[in-house]
C-alpha cells in the first residue's frame, strides 16, 4: 500500500513508519521534523495548515514516481501526528493543534478518495491518566464501551478527534479506525524504566497499570491495514499483560477496591481490555517486559 502516515519522527513513528515499510508499504512520512530514514520518504507539511496537508496527499511521494505513466494516489492515511501530551504546550494549544491537524487529514484524506485511515486515540480519553488527584476507573478490565469524558486538554482533544472521524466515516462509507493507545514503551525503555514499575505499581495507576510495546503497535497497525469493512471502530490497544509484577488480584485489593470487575481476569491480565482488537483485526501482541527483566513475582 502506498501510505501518508503523518507523525513518523514521533516516538510511536520513528518505529512503526519504518515497521510498516519492512512490511512492503510504501511510506511517506508527513512531519514538521523528517525522520531520516532510508525506506521512508520524508515531507516536511504542517497539519494545521489545510493547504498543505491536500497539497501532500495530492502529490508525490518519491523522484520516482516522475517515471509512472500516472501519478498515484494514496491508498491509506496513517494518522499519529500531535502534541502527544499536557505540559509540553499551554491547553489552549494542544487542543486547537491536535483537533484542527486531525480534522485536516480526515477532510483531505475523505475527499481525495482515500478509503482507509488509522488515527492515533489515547488511553486518556477514559478520564484517569491526567486527572487532578486520584480517579479511577467505573469498572474493570477497561473497554472500549467505558466513558470518555476526560477533563486535561490532551484527552479532550482525542475524544473531540473520534466524533469527528466518526462523522467523516458517516459521510464517506471509509474505513476509518481509531487507536485508543496506552503508554507507548521502546525495547530499551524496559531495563531503564520497569525495575521502578516493579518495584512499586502506584508508579502505573495514571496507565491502568498498561503499556503497549512499540514493536506491537507497529504489528496494530498492520492489522488494521489488513482488515476491510468495518465502517467505524476504536480499539484499545495494549500488551496482553501488564507492567507491573502485581498480580490482577492485588491490583484490584490495593488500587480499585469497591471498582466493579465485570469477568474473571488472569493472574498478570491487563486491565486495559484488548478483547475487541484480539476479535475484530486479529491483534496478537508478541512482547513483554519478561522477555528482558526477571518476573519478581514467578
Amino acid at each position: 500500500m502506498r501510505i501518508l502516515f503523518t507523525g513518523g519522527s514521533g516516538k510511536a513513528g520513528k518505529h512503526v513508519a519504518p515497521y510498516l515499510a519492512e512490511q512492503g508499504h510504501q511510506v511517506t512520512n508527513a512531519d514538521l521534523v523528517p525522520l531520516g530514514h532510508p525506506d521512508v520518504a520524508d515531507l516536511r507539511v504542517d497539519l494545521t495548515d489545510t493547504g498543505e496537508v491536500y497539497s501532500a496527499l495530492a502529490g508525490l511521494a518519491t523522484f520516482d514516481e516522475l517515471d509512472l505513466a500516472e501519478k498515484p494516489t494514496y491508498d491509506a492515511v496513517v494518522h499519529f501526528a500531535a502534541v502527544p501530551a499536557i505540559l509540553l504546550r499551554p491547553d489552549s494549544a494542544t487542543y486547537a493543534t491536535n483537533v484542527l491537524s486531525t480534522y485536516n487529514v480526515l477532510e483531505a484524506a475523505t475527499r481525495l478518495g482515500v478509503r482507509k485511515v488509522i488515527f492515533a486515540s489515547s488511553e486518556t480519553t477514559y478520564g484517569v491518566c491526567f486527572a487532578q488527584g486520584e480517579r479511577r476507573p467505573l469498572y474493570v478490565p477497561v473497554d472500549e464501551e467505558h466513558p470518555t469524558v476526560p477533563e486535561d486538554s490532551y484527552a479532550m482533544s482525542k475524544v473531540a478527534n473520534e466524533v469527528t472521524a466518526r462523522s467523516f466515516q458517516a459521510r464517506t462509507g471509509a474505513d476509518v479506525y481509531g487507536l485508543r493507545i496506552n503508554n507507548v514503551i521502546e525495547p530499551h525503555e524496559y531495563a531503564e524504566m520497569f525495575p521502578a514499575f516493579l518495584t512499586d505499581p502506584a508508579l502505573r495507576r495514571r496507565n491502568i497499570f498498561a503499556y503497549i510495546d512499540v514493536r506491537d503497535l507497529g504489528r496494530m497497525v498492520q492489522r488494521c491495514l489488513e482488515t476491510d469493512g468495518l465502517g467505524y471502530e476504536v480499539f484499545n490497544v495494549a500488551n496482553a499483560d501488564m507492567s507491573v509484577a502485581a498480580t490482577t488480584d492485588e491490583v484490584i485489593e490495593r488500587f480499585y477496591d469497591g471498582v466493579e470487575v465485570r469477568r474473571e481476569m488472569g493472574r498478570d491480565e491487563t486491565f486495559y481490555a484488548i478483547d475487541k482488537a484480539r476479535e475484530l483485526v486479529g491483534f496478537d501482541p508478541q512482547h513483554s517486559w519478561r522477555d528482558v527483566l526477571d518476573d519478581p513475582r514467578a
